[in-house]
């Protein structure tokens, strides 16, 4: 069986959360598919990320606009595979010769906060989402969250849509003289600050952080440090311009794991989280974490986390107080950290994904 996969997302200059899923579960999803021969499509040339494998090939698509719609959908005319798997929500809107079809959903964010996306980002994403889930046979889904979701906004049947939580991204190595390099660039010490990490932008609710992290005298010798790139929506330049609050802008996987491995605690005040990957590198860091109680992100932290109402700055900034005022606390969310980081695997992902390319039953 010759089974393709779209690659395209692996080689993106700057990962965030859709390219770092992509490349985790394509590599260990390969190993699973030995009896099959595989075919990855990029986008651009892959000599900076292989799968060297003897059952895969790989085919470089040279398309710079309309790739999926145009490009990948020429390839797959001209040498169809028998299945085909797109990690990241939109098939080719054209008609397909027969093949089985395999696409995850992360989220459905744009539903919730359309404002936070230009208007042709959105409707791309709504028109590209609907015809997905419907044109595929299977429909994987990060989480139940994400999965009820898909369900509710479109209408697709029970059985279509399955869940695979993803794996625990890693986190780069660090030792002591890079990361002090790092605090150093930045002008931050030890345990000195607490971290979000995530693109900036207004489901992640930095507003209503900001606002809390005002409040906090518990805090005053602390600061907030916000790391990420601006993403969709204007988030208000001056949050970064508030008092004890630090804008990073996109930091690099090294500088990443070590503002994570340093942090006296991580936030996640997200509105809105079709999973969420801070969350499981918070843990991978022994990092304890205070995040919001909406959509996956319990589901994701389970019992490791001190969670609060997004909504309610008060709530969000007592939390905070706790979290940093309180030692033995943060010490018992580092250990339910690391037991909670056992509940995820990008083998078992990648083994439901298999499942479904090969026409096996939901497990």
């Amino acid at each position: 069986m010759l089974i393709g996969i779209d690659a395209s997302r692996v080689l993106a200059p700057r990962l965030t959360g859709t390219e770092r899923y992509a490349r985790a579960v394509i590599e260990a999803l390969v190993p699973l598919l030995s009896a099959h021969r595989v075919r990855l499509y990029f986008r651009d040339d892959p000599e900076g990320w292989r799968v060297c494998a003897p059952h895969v090939e790989q085919c470089w698509i040279r398309q710079p606009r309309l790739w999926t719609h145009w490009g990948l959908w020429r390839e797959l005319r001209a040498r169809p595979p028998q299945a085909l798997f797109v990690p990241a929500h939109v098939l080719p809107f054209v008609p397909l010769p027969p093949m089985r079809r395999v696409v995850v959903v992360h989220d459905v964010g744009y539903r919730y906060f359309p404002r936070a996306h230009l208007l042709g980002q959105r409707l791309y994403l709504e028109l590209g989402t609907w015809l997905s889930v419907r044109l595929a046979d299977v429909v994987i889904a990060d989480s139940h969250a994400t999965r009820a979701d898909v369900l509710r906004f479109y209408r697709v049947p029970l059985d279509k849509v399955r869940v695979a939580h993803p794996g625990v991204p890693p986190l780069a190595a660090v030792n002591e003289a890079t990361a002090d390099a790092v605090l150093s660039r930045y002008g931050l010490r030890p345990r000195s600050y607490v971290l979000h990490v995530g693109t900036l932008q207004p489901r992640k609710n930095l507003h209503r952080l900001v606002a809390a992290w005002a409040r906090l005298s518990e805090a005053a010798a602390l600061e907030l440090v916000l790391a990420g790139a601006q993403g969709w929506g204007a988030v208000d330049r001056a949050l970064c311009r508030a008092p004890r609050v630090r804008c990073l802008g996109y930091v690099s996987d090294v500088e990443k794991s070590a503002l994570l491995r340093n942090a006296l605690a991580v936030v996640i005040p997200s509105l809105h989280e079709g999973f969420g990957f801070p969350v499981l590198e918070a843990h991978a860091a022994g990092t304890p974490l205070a995040c919001s109680r909406r959509a996956a992100l319990p589901e994701v932290a389970g019992d490791a986390a001190l969670y609060f109402d997004p909504e309610d700055v008060e709530a969000m900034r007592a939390a905070l107080a706790r979290l940093v005022t309180d030692a033995a606390l943060r010490a018992q969310l580092v250990a339910a950290g690391r037991a909670n980081l056992q509940r995820f695997s990008w083998q078992r992902c990648a083994a439901v994904i298999a499942e479904a390319l090969l026409g096996g039953a939901a497990p």
